[in-house]
């Protein structure tokens, strides 16, 4: 029995320092990898200001 809360108690801490020390890293390399959303994107937003400025002078309604 002391053996068994021992394993857990071992496995509790590892988990614990893990999201303490680790965890940091993994976020960071998961961040990197995401893409530019199309709210961020300055080709994508150029491009819709465009097209809003030819609805405008054209009359014609977006879409």
């Amino acid at each position: 029995m002391v053996y068994l809360l021992a394993v857990i108690g071992a496995i509790a801490v590892a988990y614990l320092l893990w999201r303490a020390f680790g965890s940091d890293r993994v976020r960071v390399g998961s961040k990197a990898r995401k893409g530019v959303g199309p709210d961020d994107d300055p080709e994508f937003l150029r491009k819709l200001a465009e097209q809003a400025k030819r609805h405008r002078e054209d009359g014609t309604p977006p879409g």
